[in-house]
């Protein structure tokens, strides 16, 4: 028996694409966590990737059969600026496997060490990324955002250099593909049309078979990518997430999350609001990502403009015309997801000004975003106790005439008390990965090696939106000496 089957459609492509690199073999390593779910979705087998033949593909040390472990080549724009080679610097594509319902998935070892890709990295990964992405990623799964998954978090037994020495760690990440605007980039900068094209149709073939039966395959690619895009940014917002650092090479073109470096959530809402300690002009602000999400799709549709038409001002023409479907596509996500956030029963003129009205008060009183929706729902019946509400804001008096009209609105809509709450509640998380419990449980596991606090914290965000008295603590926002104000790329 074959444990796990490989079927590798990327590394089939020409050797311009990829590089073949073993994995640097771990010195000793051990499990810290085996997602046993996700392995039953991907129909592999658990119980081999626990023991010592699986622990051994999984941090390095050996290559299953059917593997074919590779780097992958990209460019990419990193704060406005391109590099025309980046490349997999620190992430080994071990192959692809595909579940029981058709599903093709990338195995990646983020953390395995050098590939020819590294520019200069050691190619390691320490503790605190590999558990802050595990942590994210599958709590952005959980509260049904397309994102890459964490399969696996292996300790690796020896120590990188970064500020200090901390413990090694590898991250096996699972994903739809790992391939990026920066993919197209790469193959677009250096003049090879026929790769961009061969990139474009194992993109269609893989992602977006439909594109194949339309009058003009990549037209349609460029609009299902941008769709995907702007649906997936109004999630991202919508939730109060900041990826903070979306370069064209950290955006996927399967629509789904990449890349958690200096990620984090909002507590006080502000659209200014930023993390990553390396974006000191605010580039990557929360409210700044749909229009970033537009900048990085524009370099997409430029790579493909060959291939939309012979002539290429028609070609570009053509783009111009797909990308002017973002805007509103983003917007009308958006918004039906602002309406009922706030248990309104559409995106009509009325509610997104009742809405947006209350954000515009959230900034100026500090207000924390996931507790504020959570508690609205209690806060329907004028006889109710508002406290909990009105206390989140530095004023709190600051929302009552506005709370007046929201009653007033839901009135004149009709619908129980508690259907409303329920629907709220269904899209208004009670958890979210608070930074500062981020934070706690890094500094555990890496002072200390204990997992307990990151057991613990991924128990609760599984269940994101049931809230539970014992899990108060996780709901709870940070106090003024835990906020976290920047977070790191870990590299």
């Amino acid at each position: 028996m074959i444990p796990i089957r490989f079927d590798n459609s990327f590394a089939r492509l020409p050797a311009g694409f990829h590089r073949s690199v073993a994995p640097s073999a771990a010195v000793a390593p051990s499990l810290i966590r085996l997602n046993r779910p996700l392995a039953a979705d991907l129909g592999l087998d658990a119980d081999w990737l626990a023991g010592p033949e699986g622990i051994d593909m999984l941090s390095g040390r050996g290559i299953a059969e059917g593997s074919e472990p590779i780097a992958t080549a990209y460019a990419g724009h990193q704060f406005g600026s391109f590099v025309p080679q980046l490349g997999d610097g620190r992430a080994i594509l071990l192959g692809e496997v595909i579940d029981p319902d058709g599903g093709r998935h990338d195995i990646q070892l983020k953390g395995a060490g050098r590939t020819p890709f590294s520019r200069g990295g050691d190619g390691r990964a320490a503790f605190g990324p590999v558990l802050r992405e595990y942590v994210v990623s599958e709590a952005m799964a959980a509260l049904g955002i397309p994102t890459t998954r964490a399969l696996a978090a292996v300790a690796t037994g020896d120590t990188v250099a970064r500020e200090t020495m901390l413990p090694g760690a590898i991250l096996v990440r699972v994903a739809a593909s790992h391939i990026r605007v920066g993919t197209f980039q790469f193959h677009a900068y250096n003049g090879d049309d026929d790769a961009v094209r061969l990139l474009a149709d194992h993109v269609i073939a893989r992602h977006y078979p439909d594109a194949a039966e339309a009058a003009r395959p990549y037209r349609a690619l460029l609009d299902a990518v941008i769709a995907a895009q702007a649906d997936l940014v109004a999630r991202w917002l919508l939730v109060g997430f900041v990826h903070g650092v979306m370069n064209t090479d950290n955006m996927s073109v399967a629509g789904e999350t990449i890349d958690y470096g200096p990620c984090a959530f909002l507590d006080a809402y502000d659209p200014a609001t930023v993390f990553s300690s390396i974006d000191r002009g605010g580039r990557y602000a929360y409210g700044n990502q749909p229009q970033i999400a537009l900048w990085n799709l524009t370099r997409l549709a430029g790579t493909l403009v060959p291939l939309l038409a012979d002539d290429r001002d028609a070609g570009i023409a053509d783009a111009q015309d797909a990308l002017a479907a973002f805007p509103p596509a983003f917007q009308g996500a958006y918004s039906a997801g602002l309406a009922r956030k706030f248990g309104l029963g559409g995106p009509g003129e009325v509610n997104l000004e009742l809405a947006h009205d209350m954000l515009a008060l959230m900034t100026a009183n500090q207000a924390d975003f996931t507790l504020f929706f959570r508690r609205l729902a209690d806060a329907q019946d004028a006889d109710g106790d508002a406290e909990p509400l009105r206390s989140l804001f530095v004023d709190p008096t600051a929302c009552d005439a506005w709370l007046l009209r929201w009653r007033e609105r839901i009135a004149q809509e009709g619908g129980s008390y508690e259907d409303r709450r329920r629907s709220m509640n269904a899209v208004n998380p009670a958890y979210i990965p608070r930074n500062h419990r981020i934070e706690a449980m890094i500094a555990a596991a890496v002072e200390r090696g204990d997992f307990a606090p990151f057991d613990r914290l991924l128990a609760v965000l599984a269940r994101p939106y049931d809230e539970r008295p014992e899990n108060r603590w996780a709901a709870e926002p940070p106090l003024a000496g835990e906020r976290v104000t920047a977070t790191f790329c870990g590299t």
